[in-house]
């Protein structure tokens, strides 16, 4: 089916104010002032910074209440990996701690091109791996961890679920990825039917590319998560992806793959939707579905009721 009516006005209203490619930092500067939206209240938000190869990596811990030995969810932001901060998932996570009543902790990874392939990914595993090891400071299982990201947040999701396992690290309960970044293959069909637009493009996706990871590197299963010989021992997943979306058909793929390798896993494609649509619960149905799945998916795979 053609894109959503009331999606595609939306994006061709909001294409000349959302930033493009360019100087990342200038991007980064525009991309800050875009509006937030409504922050739904929330009992207790923490700032914690913890060591990273740099010098520190900063995790913002949500938390619905004070109740001890909850499950845990870390959530990446998108935007290329060059673009985002916790700001960009704020109030998700604000919703996904109210709704699953568990502590979220959104990640601030490592942005490129200061901080290229595989700086971003190894952030992911070392928050994982704090997260675990600090378990009692949190107040949180440890036994209970998942991980959930969107776009480029979902390819970090990917590769933290593959290096955990490849390092004998902790146990994720399940992986959740909207529209992720899975592969550089820019000939899949989706790239051809929605490279152009409306929405996210192919030469925004190259641009990404180019400032997070050298070419040499893109066979890497840590960036290019396809690439991984098998998937056998990863996390059990949630793939989300959106029809209207240039990164479709590598999102369907990883779900495939996941699939064939024996891992349980659910794809779900939401008709007539674009790349981000689930960042407009307020705005679109189909966001407050897909977002409400996420819930549930989380909720599932920690046994909540």
């Amino acid at each position: 089916m053609p894109i959503d009516e009331d999606v595609r006005q939306l994006l061709e209203a909001s294409k000349d104010s959302f930033p493009s490619t360019g100087d990342p930092w200038d991007v980064r500067t525009r991309c800050s002032a875009l509006p937030v939206g409504a922050l739904p209240g929330i009992w207790r938000i923490e700032d914690i910074d913890i060591p990273n190869a740099d010098s520190f990596l900063r995790l913002r811990v949500y938390s619905s209440s004070d109740e001890q030995g909850v499950p845990a969810i870390l959530v990446f932001h998108g935007g290329g990996w060059v673009i985002g901060d916790l700001m960009w998932t704020e109030g998700q996570c604000r919703q996904l701690s109210a709704k699953t009543q568990c502590r979220v902790i959104s990640v601030e990874y490592r942005l490129a091109p200061e901080a290229r392939f595989p700086a971003a990914a190894e952030d992911a595993y070392t928050a994982l791996e704090w997260v675990a090891e600090n378990s009692a400071r949190l107040r949180i299982d440890p036994e209970r961890i998942a991980a959930y990201g969107q776009s480029a947040g979902g390819n970090l999701v990917a590769a933290l679920a593959l290096m955990t396992r490849d390092r004998s690290g902790p146990s994720l309960r399940s992986q959740v990825l909207a529209y992720p970044v899975i592969d550089a293959d820019f000939d899949r069909g989706s790239y051809k039917e929605w490279g152009d637009g409306p929405g996210l493009t192919r030469s925004q996706m190259e641009w990404f590319w180019d400032n997070y990871v050298d070419a040499a590197d893109r066979c890497n299963p840590y960036v290019s998560p396809l690439y991984a010989e098998t998937f056998a021992g990863v996390a059990p997943a949630l793939v989300i992806t959106a029809e209207a979306d240039p990164l479709q058909d590598e999102g369907e793929a990883y779900a495939q793959r996941l699939h064939d390798d024996g891992i349980p896993v659910v794809h779900t494609m939401y008709p007539g939707m674009h790349h981000g649509f689930l960042n407009l619960t307020q705005l679109f149905p189909k966001a407050q579905e897909a977002f409400d799945e996420v819930v549930a998916s989380l909720r599932s795979s920690f046994g909540i009721d």
